[in-house]
């Protein structure tokens, strides 16, 4: 889901030349940013200032840190759902305590060079995590799409939808906001197949502006962004809520919160190096840069910030040269804030609902499941429980589930053991077992070994046996007894162990 075929040329070095082309992908950046920033925001259940103010965090100050030269950072639809659950949770300020811990333990994880094993987290559960992201990020706003409030759990979301639609084509102001919203989607699906100059505008913007202008046109009355001001936003956590760090729930929040930033962050950054031919990632440098990012959005009470794939494919595919073009981007975001807060309220909160319904279906690898059942089928259940889980529960025990079940995969097919049967002059049998013998394997074995007649000499062959773990020694062990105990003949073991 993060990867891409298109291979551009960039070189990293500077020059007038470089200078005038990250300026111009700063600017489109800057402009595919905007929309998703205050999207994003309002999905999370929080002031449209708070997205603005990562996104300039993104661009000011993560940018201008070593890491990742051409990835960008700030608000991410991957952490809606985790924040909208926290803020519902804990409130608006126990939130900047939150997302400042997330910060601190990105920097202490950096400086313990933990970037480099993020990328070890099995790509499974890191697309069944965006997939029950954008699964949840989907049904949230669709209720938003069409003017009405949406349950707090998944599966209230699921049940509610039968109602939801009937209101979305009996109520007016539900079918108006519903047309805006799919107006807008229909825009960020046509605007791919116009041609490649007009796609040099950013599909996002496009769709919020033709939404805004039709809307304002037509005099719909239709639920809009509300805007209070960027410094009346900025409400850095109180003493309160920095003592809640220390109940279980708000911890757990945290590790979520670092560890799904993280991942996205890492694994994104993997995928803009495969997109350009410039420096690539020093990963360590990259989750330090991360933490800092989120230290500063902590101590400003905004959201958290990720790295962001469709802004980082944006900036590459602009030209940039250098990571200039980054810290320009959050210029420009902090000039249209300062300048310009009255333009946010008059976008149609439909309008972005639509937006991040498009973002979300992008989430779900729906392409890549075919594939996957195919090939790795252990993968694809992982990946189907880790979506359907953070759906049907939360984001935490989903992402939980998914790390837990990818590791109980892997040991059930590192554990591979054969059994082989044979017989020798004189009706001496010869049990042979090779590979890894541990407990998930035991039940084949003991009916094997079981299913012997009693009454033959047996030999059991354990030399080839690469591994094996107490469970299954105490059971051979049991087993030689119990067979000793009630046949004619002994059973010999070969193995160091059990000599």
């Amino acid at each position: 889901m993060l990867s891409t075929r298109k291979t551009l040329t960039t070189s990293g070095e500077g020059g007038p030349g470089a200078l005038r082309q990250d300026a111009l992908a700063s600017l489109v950046v800057f402009l595919v940013a905007l929309p998703l920033c205050v999207g994003v925001a309002v999905a999370s259940g929080v002031p449209a200032e708070l997205g603005l103010i990562t996104g300039i965090v993104g661009g000011l100050v993560v940018g201008a840190l070593p890491g990742s030269t051409f990835q960008v950072s700030g608000p991410a639809a991957g952490l809606t759902v985790l924040v909208f659950e926290a803020v519902k949770e804990f409130g608006l300020g126990t939130l900047g305590a939150i997302v400042l811990a997330t910060g601190v333990l990105q920097l202490t994880l950096g400086a313990l060079r933990f970037g480099r094993w993020f990328r070890a987290i099995s790509v499974a559960v890191v697309q069944g995590m965006l997939a029950g992201i954008g699964l949840v990020l989907v049904l949230g706003q669709l209720y938003t799409m069409a003017g009405a409030k949406q349950p707090g759990s998944g599966l209230a979301k699921i049940t509610g939808l039968p109602g939801l639609a009937v209101d979305a084509v009996t109520g007016r102001d539900s079918v108006v906001a519903c047309a805006v919203g799919a107006g807008t989607i229909a825009v960020l699906v046509l605007w791919k197949k116009l041609p490649g100059k007009a796609r040099l505008v950013p599909a996002p913007l496009v769709a919020v502006t033709l939404a805004t202008a039709v809307t304002a046109a037509a005099g719909l009355d239709i639920a809009r962004v509300e805007v209070k001001g960027l410094a009346d936003a900025i409400q850095p956590p109180g003493l309160n809520d920095l003592t809640s760090l220390g109940s279980v729930a708000v911890l757990g929040t945290v590790l979520a919160f670092t560890l799904i930033a993280s991942a996205e962050s890492l694994f994104s950054a993997a995928a803009v190096d495969r997109m350009h031919q410039g420096p690539r990632t020093h990963y360590d440098k990259e989750l330090l840069a991360q933490g800092v990012g989120n230290t500063v959005c902590g101590v400003l009470g905004a959201l958290p910030m990720t790295a962001v794939i469709v802004r980082s494919a944006a900036n590459v595919q602009a030209g940039a040269k250098t990571s200039l073009s980054r810290v320009l981007h959050g210029l420009w975001l902090l000039i249209f804030a300062v300048a310009l807060p009255a333009a946010i309220g008059v976008i149609p909160l439909a309008a972005l609902a639509g937006v991040l319904v498009h973002a979300g279906c992008k989430l779900v690898p729906v392409k890549e499941i075919g594939p996957l059942w195919r090939e790795h089928r252990g993968e694809a259940l992982v990946l189907a429980a880790t979506a359907v889980a953070i759906v049907t529960t939360s984001m935490f025990e989903g992402v939980v589930l998914g790390l837990l079940l990818a590791v109980v995969k892997t040991a059930w097919e590192v554990s591979h053991v054969h059994v082989e049967t044979r017989e020798l002059t004189g009706g001496r049998l010869v049990v042979t077992i090779t590979g890894h013998a541990t407990f998930l394997r035991l039940p084949r074995l003991l009916e094997t070994l079981e299913a012997l007649p009693q009454d033959r000499p047996v030999e059991l062959d354990l030399s080839a046996v690469r591994h094996l773990d107490h469970a299954c020694r105490t059971a051979l062990e049991g087993w030689a007894e119990r067979h000793n105990a009630e046949g004619t003949e002994a059973v010999r073991v070969r193995h160091p162990e059990l000599a």
